[in-house]
C-alpha cells in the first residue's frame, strides 16, 4: 500500500512539474528609460512591429495588443500596420519616413522587434519516474519492480522543442529624434501569438509604469 501511494505521488509530482515546465512565460531581461522623461497624453504614439514575414501574425497581434494597452492609460495610440501599410517605410530615406510620420500627426514610434527566436530539445522522462534499479521503494518486491519496469518499457520518455523568442521594444522621440526608453524580454513556448501578444504586452506596459513613464496628467 505504501508503494503504490508513493507511486502514485512521484506521478502526481512529476505531471505537476511537466505541466509548469509546459506553460509559457515571459520576462524582462533588460529595461531603460531616459532620465527625467515622461509621456505626455497628448501625443500620439504609433506601434510599429517589425516581424520576420513567416511571423506575420504575430506582428499583427501585437501592435493590436499594445495599442489596446496604451488606450488604456489614456494614450492616442495607432498601429502602423492599420496607419499606414505593412510595408509603408520600405525603401524610404530618413527624411522621408520622418515627414510622412509628421503628416499623420505622429508624436513618438514604439517598435516592437523579434531580435532572435531560438528552438531547444529537451527530454521528458516515461512513467517510470524517478525510481532506478536498486533505488526505488520496489526493490525485493515484485510488484514495484514490475511496475517500475512496465512503465520503462511501455511508457518511454520522449523528446520535445520548446521555443524561446527574444524581443525588444524602443520608444523613440519624431521631434526630437531621441531614444526614451528600451525593453528587452525573452518569452518561453508561447500557447499561440494571440496568449504571447497578450502576455508580452502586459510585461511592457508594466515595465514602463514602473519607469514612470506613464503621465499623471
Amino acid at each position: 500500500m505504501k508503494t503504490k501511494m508513493k507511486l502514485l505521488s512521484a506521478g502526481i509530482l512529476t505531471g505537476l512539474v511537466l505541466f509548469l515546465g509546459a506553460c509559457s512565460s515571459t520576462k524582462v531581461t533588460s529595461s531603460w528609460k531616459e532620465p527625467q522623461t515622461s509621456l505626455d497624453k497628448s501625443q500620439k504614439i504609433m506601434v510599429l512591429g517589425l516581424v520576420n514575414d513567416r511571423e506575420g501574425r504575430l506582428r499583427g497581434q501585437m501592435e493590436k495588443e499594445m495599442v489596446l494597452a496604451l488606450k488604456k492609460q489614456g494614450y492616442l495610440a495607432v498601429s502602423a500596420y492599420d496607419e499606414f501599410g505593412p510595408k509603408a517605410f520600405k525603401g524610404l530615406k530618413e527624411e522621408q519616413a520622418l515627414n510622412k510620420l509628421r503628416k499623420g500627426d505622429i508624436d513618438n514610434v514604439l517598435t516592437i522587434v523579434m531580435l532572435d527566436k531560438s528552438k531547444e530539445k529537451s527530454y521528458v522522462p516515461g512513467n517510470s519516474g524517478m525510481y532506478g534499479p536498486f533505488g526505488g521503494p520496489y526493490y525485493g518486491r515484485w510488484w514495484g519492480y514490475y511496475n517500475w519496469m512496465y512503465g520503462r518499457v511501455y511508457e518511454p520518455g520522449y523528446y520535445t522543442t520548446n521555443t524561446r523568442y527574444f524581443l525588444e521594444s524602443n520608444l523613440y522621440s519624431i521631434r526630437d529624434k531621441q531614444l526614451l526608453y528600451s525593453i528587452q524580454t525573452e518569452t518561453f513556448d508561447p500557447a499561440s501569438a494571440e496568449r504571447m501578444a497578450v502576455v508580452y504586452t502586459n510585461k511592457v506596459v508594466s515595465d514602463m509604469a514602473k519607469q514612470q513613464l506613464f503621465s499623471r496628467n
